[in-house]
């Protein structure tokens, strides 16, 4: 089960202790996020980005087998009710090698970007974007940190404080 381990007024700590939990949560993302927005991503090697990342497509009607770590094709676009554009810099040599990737596209209001490995790239991230840290705490279980970077991020976020409690009413 999904649990608030802690809020205020700038972030949010929340607890899952399964992947179906990770999945649920990423569900509970979808319900909140709207075209336009961006999401960054970070936390090592297995913490369950791209667990998240497939949470947020099923809440956003994108069937499972479509979402995959971008992490050699850098860029993946999935179509559901709203486009995601999903992008990993892990294999980025420097940062110059992300703005190569079309960052108006990526960026565009049209869809949400999801960025794995943000904390790489964080300095050509646009302004306003929602981040999320993901800790493991042990084999089955995250730490998800929320933090809101502008005011968009922070009206998303305040619907995902929303969704959480109504999901865990």
């Amino acid at each position: 089960m999904l649990e608030i381990l802690h809020q205020d007024q700038e972030r949010l700590c929340l607890r899952a202790d399964s992947e179906s939990d990770t999945r649920q949560f990423g569900e509970c993302l979808a319900s909140a996020l709207t075209a336009g927005d961006v999401v960054a991503l970070s936390g090592d090697l297995g913490a369950g980005k791209t667990r998240l990342v497939k949470g947020i497509a099923s809440g956003l009607d994108v069937a499972d087998d479509e979402v995959n770590s971008p992490t050699f094709t850098l860029i993946q676009e999935y179509s559901g009710r709203v486009t995601i554009r999903h992008c990993d810099t892990y294999r980025l040599r420097d940062p110059d090698e992300f703005l190569d990737l079309g960052l108006d596209e990526l960026f565009s209001s049209d869809g949400i970007a999801l960025v794995e490995w943000a904390d790489r790239v964080e300095h050509l991230l646009p302004r306003d974007v929602l981040f999320i840290r993901i800790e493991i705490t042990s084999p089955e279980s995250r730490q998800f940190w929320v933090e809101p970077r502008g005011k968009r991020s922070r009206e998303t976020w305040l619907r995902i404080v929303e969704a959480l409690r109504r999901t865990n009413a």
